[in-house]
């Protein structure tokens, strides 16, 4: 099913973040509590203390609502610092795992996904509002990581290695997490860190 034609926004008293994050969080909950299936605008109203009207003023459909209730989770991650490289690449890859883990991640990305193979629209909204915002942290680890001398800088600025890294990151997690179903824990973050890391040296090398 294709998304509906987004709808202009209308002049007029500016919309309320807070109504914004109420709407966001009742999705949440209603993916976790009905599931995807089952979620309907009408219940996210109703959660949410707005009229139906007001979502649609504000999302096209479900399939939109439910791409940014899941983009929400995805901005709590942060990389961090925690002193080398290594570390650093560990401690973002068990929050990434960790947030996947969550029902309402699960159940909405996967759905998502599915409704994006037949939506171009959808498929470029969650390019946008998901994978292009969350690429901000390799390009943090990079940086980081060339001030403190264990990685040169990147000779070409123009270079798409922060593409792929994210890419390995992001799809290794995703299929380890939400398709094998197995554990995402320490030893296994440190075991796949430790094989980006020799890809990353090998790639600097002259």
């Amino acid at each position: 099913m294709q998304s509906r034609t987004p709808v202009p926004r209308a002049t007029g008293r500016p919309r309320s973040a807070a109504a914004d994050a109420a709407i966001l969080a009742a999705t949440r909950e209603a993916l976790v509590e009905l599931g995807w299936s089952k979620l309907t605008l009408g219940d996210v109203a109703t959660r949410a203390g707005v009229a139906k009207t007001t979502l649609y003023r504000r999302w096209a459909g479900k399939n939109e609502l439910v791409v940014d209730a899941v983009a929400e989770l995805f901005d709590e991650l942060r990389m961090p610092d925690r002193g080398s490289l290594a570390a650093d690449i560990e401690g973002v890859v068990l929050q990434f795992a960790a947030i996947l883990a969550r029902p309402e991640a699960r159940s909405g990305l996967m759905a998502v996904i599915a409704e994006s193979t037949r939506d171009d629209a959808l498929r470029e909204r969650i390019r946008e509002s998901i994978v292009d915002r969350q690429k901000r942290l390799v390009h943090q680890g990079r940086t980081r990581a060339q001030q403190r001398g264990e990685l040169p800088a990147d000779p070409d600025p123009t270079s798409r290695t922060a593409d792929l890294i994210f890419d390995i990151v992001a799809g290794t997690v995703v299929h380890r997490t939400l398709v094998s179903a197995e554990p995402t824990d320490e030893e296994w973050a440190r075991a796949f860190t430790s094989l980006l890391l020799l890809g990353l040296r090998g790639s600097a090398a002259p």
